[in-house]
């Protein structure tokens, strides 16, 4: 079941983020990198914001992140959402993808357990029509420490 619901508009893809957009209907998270100052950037433009050159290219991440900042919405900004909340949105700062933050939810969290720097995980929400949206769900770091105790 999709965290927010189906009456929700779908993402409607350019030239500049097509790429993003299919890599996530295939599951696989893909952030722009510029191949000259090697710094990652989203949203997806055709030049790169830190360098400008226009030699970019995509690279596949982890889906790993911690939570930078999130509010709680507690009164429906479209109308598909009317009755459907509280809910989330979480800006999430991602692992392994220099200063990129993606805007999303956290699906699997309380809005009082919601918390900034909590680490989480992509999480392919299926939408009507076809679309994979990256939201995100707590991470459980295995602790190997506890393991080596017992």
């Amino acid at each position: 079941m999709p965290y927010l619901p189906d009456a929700m508009p779908a993402p409607q893809p350019s030239r500049d983020d097509a790429p993003f957009w299919s890599a996530c209907n295939e599951g696989r998270l893909l952030i722009r990198h510029c191949t000259d100052c090697e710094r990652f950037s989203h949203p997806p433009m055709p030049s790169c914001p830190h360098c400008a050159s226009t030699r970019m290219d995509w690279k596949e991440v982890s889906g790993n992140g911690t939570v930078y900042t999130y509010t709680v919405s507690h009164h429906p900004t479209h109308p598909a959402l009317k009755g459907h909340n509280p809910y989330n949105v979480a800006v999430v700062l991602l692992d392994d993808a220099g200063d990129v933050r993606l805007v999303s939810n956290v699906v699997d969290v309380a809005p009082e357990d919601m918390k900034i720097g909590l680490p989480v995980s992509v999480y392919w929400d299926a939408l009507a029509g076809g679309f994979q949206l990256p939201r995100f769900r707590k991470r459980i770091e295995s602790d190997q420490s506890k393991g080596e105790e017992q």
